[in-house]
């Protein structure tokens, strides 16, 4: 049993089963055993790989995103440009790399990444070089000014609470111990006021997760671009309003079990993006529309952009470039699963590329 697991399990035997949250949030964040405080779980050699990674092209389409914004507003100098969830630092050197195409853009830039992961520092550190980064545990924390934000699979690795709709109310899912595994299972059936609205739209046995830190982080971010003007730009995979089942876990590319060795492998589930929005609206920034993160990029011009550098290439540079293109896009691969919605003031123009709400 590893360190991770003997912590998990001495809990469990003190205190009986723990709650979904807590458990990812032991497996993914715990400071010495959890997931990301122990690798660099991004591409091929990690365990998953994250659209910037897949090509720059991502990253561009985004920048660009930014930058009109960016122009709408009065191009505010200085600005802060920031990342939640940064991984490798990828995703931030694509966008700082387009940004040098605009007109005072990258000089006004002041460059903000959101990472508690020491590990992860580190590497986001050597990809970006001594740019003048600033790290941040926490959104909260990120300096007063015009906001310009994005965050790619970010969100999906936040802790849940998952519950499976009862004739008397709301079971929770809870871990606990069963012959030394650890294993899901319902506690009691019970009144759960922050779903009474669900009860409407769903039948008993049917499942309900809900992420307890999104609205205070999304609040943060809203009321900041709300108060100070910018742009939050959120890319993940998910949907509009949560319905069953999506707690799940990755390890070396490949679903895996979650349960079976805690701190071993990625765990996510997806967004609900209707709770999102209505966060930004009660921090009193607008939110744009749900909008798949294929037509999101082709609107931007992914395709135009795709075609032009594939001109420079040849033999399996072209046909692997060809590939990471369709990926991002088709709507069999990342283009439907994954959804892309944003927040302004309300006096702003709307970001290009989403649908209005």
């Amino acid at each position: 049993m590893s360190d991770l697991a003997a912590i998990l399990a001495a809990r469990i035997a003190s205190d009986g089963p723990i709650s979904l949250a807590d458990y990812m949030a032991e497996c993914l964040l715990h400071p010495r055993h959890g997931y990301y405080a122990t690798r660099d779980p991004f591409g091929a050699a990690g365990d998953f790989t994250t659209a910037p990674e897949i090509s720059q092209i991502f990253g561009e389409m985004l920048a660009l995103c930014l930058a009109q914004c960016w122009q709408d507003q009065g191009a505010p100098d200085p600005f802060i440009l920031a990342e939640a969830g940064p991984g490798r630092g990828t995703l931030m050197a694509d966008i700082l790399r387009t940004l040098r195409a605009v007109p005072g853009m990258r000089a006004a830039a002041k460059v903000h990444l959101v990472e508690a992961s020491a590990s992860l520092r580190a590497v986001q550190a050597r990809t970006l070089g001594d740019g003048g980064v600033t790290w941040h545990d926490r959104v909260e924390t990120l300096p007063e000014g015009p906001l310009y934000l994005v965050a790619n699979e970010f969100l999906d690795a936040l802790p849940i609470r998952q519950f499976t709709r009862h004739r008397d109310g709301w079971a929770e899912t809870r871990v606990g111990l069963a012959g030394g595994h650890f294993t899901p299972g319902l506690g009691p059936p019970r009144p759960e006021p922050a779903l009474d609205h669900r009860l409407a739209d769903t039948l008993p046995g049917e499942i309900v997760e809900i992420c307890p830190a999104l609205p205070a982080i999304a609040g943060a971010i809203g009321a900041r671009v709300a108060r100070s003007g910018g742009v939050a730009l959120i890319v993940d995979y998910g949907g509009w309003r949560s319905r069953g089942d999506t707690f799940q876990a990755v390890a070396g590319h490949r679903p895996a079990d979650p349960f079976a060795s805690p701190g071993a492998a990625d765990l996510t589930a997806h967004v609900d993006f209707e709770a999102l929005a209505q966060a930004f609206a009660a921090a009193g920034a607008r939110p744009s529309g749900m909008t798949a993160q294929g037509v999101f990029l082709e609107r931007l011009g992914i395709t135009l952009r795709a075609r032009a550098l594939a001109e420079r290439l040849n033999g399996e540079a072209r046909a692997a470039h060809v590939a990471a293109h369709r990926r991002l896009t088709h709507p069999g691969e990342m283009g439907r699963v994954f959804q892309a919605l944003a927040c302004t003031p309300h006096m702003a123009p709307p970001p290009p590329g989403l649908d209005p709400a």
